[in-house]
Order: structure tokens, then sequence, then C-alpha cells
């Protein structure tokens, strides 16, 4: 592809892409996984989603590559046992430590990958490295306070008391969790 891979775009210093870029390579990559398991009479697990995978055209189109592990699921296969193993920090639970595939698994890869869009870091930085779930739920929920300081109305805003309390809340429960 004539843009590489979103890996190159994402780590890089020489290359930068903005936040509508990242969302519609997003939501390429998304219809891709769509039509992969739900566009054919057989479902397609493709088992391997990761920056390096998803490639962009001259347009910048993301397309879903690199289907050297993919499964094929037919019939009504919802899920296959396999001893291949995908890329370390895209792997979901499942896959990794039983060999598990269903389109499940490409779902929790394509979490990692949206995170690591929009974080700009890999699924492997040590920013990752504690229990990635209770980051998640305090990120959103911590994005979801934010949200509410920019409320048009200004009636829908909290006050900054209230803020205060719910961060420290976060951060406390972000500790208790693990």
């Amino acid at each position: 592809m004539p843009n590489g891979s979103l890996e190159r775009w994402l780590y890089s210093q020489n290359h930068f892409l903005d936040f509508l870029q990242r969302l519609n390579i997003m939501i390429d990559v998304a219809t891709a996984l769509d039509s992969l398991h739900n566009g054919y009479s057989s479902t397609i697990v493709h088992c391997d989603l990761k920056p390096g995978n998803a490639l962009l055209d001259e347009d910048m189109t993301g397309h879903v590559g690199d289907f050297d592990i993919s499964k094929l699921l037919s019939g009504g296969d919802g899920m296959a046992q396999t001893k291949t193993l995908a890329t370390i920090g895209y792997i979901a639970p499942e896959y990794g430590s039983e060999g598990k595939v269903s389109i499940s698994c490409d779902v929790s890869s394509f979490g990692i990958l949206m995170m690591g869009t929009f974080s700009r870091k890999s699924s492997t930085d040590d920013m990752f490295s504690m229990n990635s779930t209770r980051m998640v739920q305090c990120i959103s929920k911590i994005m979801e306070l934010a949200l509410t300081f920019t409320a048009e109305s200004s009636e829908e805003r909290i006050d900054v008391k209230d803020a205060l309390n719910e961060l420290k809340r976060s951060k406390f429960d972000f500790f208790q969790s693990g």
C-alpha cells in the first residue's frame, strides 16, 4: 500500500495523523472486520489485527491485510480451537490462554488497536502494563467528567468541587480495584 501501515504513522516521528484521519481509519478497519465476520456464508476471523496489518492506500483509507493465520469458521461453528498464536499485546485472553478463536477475538484486538490509535502508544507500552480494563474505565470516567465541563448550557456544567470529588473517587477506585 502506498502509505504503508498504520504502525508507521502512529509510532514514527516523521508521520502524523490528525484526529479525523484516525477516526476514519478505525471506521475503515471496522468496516473490513464487519465484512469478514458477516459478509460471507462462512465467517472469517483475522486473528492478528494490529497496526502493522492495517494498511493505508493513497487516500489514507484503511484496509486489513496479512491473513496468514486467519481462521475460517463454517457452518454453525462460532468458535475454533488452534495452537497458532497471534501478536503479543493484541491477543484476546481466551485466544492466548486456551487457543479459542471466534469473532470476539477480533473484537478484542480491535479495541486494543483503537486504544493505540488514539493514544499513539503500542499495546506493549508501559502505560498498558497495569490492568488495561481498569485504566480504560478510569479514563472513560475522566473523559465523561471533562465533557460535563464543556456542556453548552451553564446549568448542565458541574461545580469544580464536585469534579474534584469525582477525580479523587476515580483515583481511589483505580487503585482499589487492582
